[in-house]
């Protein structure tokens, strides 16, 4: 399995033990079995069952087509909400809502550019310059890069919705994940 993203990994020193993560597009869970070994209770969403039976049973499942279904955490709200390497567009206002109060929100992912370096080249995979800052403004933006990372263009930001703002989904709704 490949280690954690350095981006996930320069902001993971500030999440203490019980803090819930949602690893959106999670796969095979680089990232939730990283951060389950670090104590935090994650949420991993992914379409792919095999690829999510691999996960460590601490870590609770989601099975669910991001693309083609209704978003199947409604009203949840998570410390950390981190997505790499993955892009729906439409998907942007539940990811947002998703962040509690005081929590954080990490996306890096491909961006235009790409195309000329490697996979993916589809433009509709590919964020557009500056895309990631604007849909962050409602929170605040830690740190955002644009550029080359180990041969790939990127995106990537680190964001917080402040403590004393209230989420943008007000009441919890039963989902379908399995613990």
């Amino acid at each position: 399995m490949a280690p954690p993203s350095p981006w996930i990994q320069r902001w993971a020193p500030q999440w203490a033990p019980g803090r819930t993560a949602l690893d959106v597009a999670c796969g095979h869970g680089r990232h939730a079995h990283w951060l389950a070994a670090r104590g935090l209770r994650v949420t991993g969403v992914d379409r792919d069952a095999d690829a999510l039976a691999s996960l460590p049973p601490e870590v609770e499942t989601c099975q669910a087509d991001l693309e083609g279904e209704p978003w199947p955490l409604p009203g949840r709200l998570f410390d950390i909400v981190l997505v790499t390497h993955y892009l729906w567009r439409p998907l942007f206002p539940q990811l947002l809502a998703s962040v509690a109060p005081g929590g954080w929100y990490l996306h890096e992912t491909f961006a235009d550019g790409q195309q000329h370096l490697g996979r993916p080249r589809n433009p509709d995979f590919l964020l557009r310059p500056g895309e990631l800052w604007t849909v962050c403004q409602g929170l605040h933006v830690l740190a955002y890069e644009d550029g080359v990372v180990n041969g790939a263009r990127v995106q990537r930001v680190a964001a917080r919705r402040l403590a004393d703002a209230q989420p943008l989904l007000e009441s919890p709704v039963p989902s379908s994940c399995h613990p």
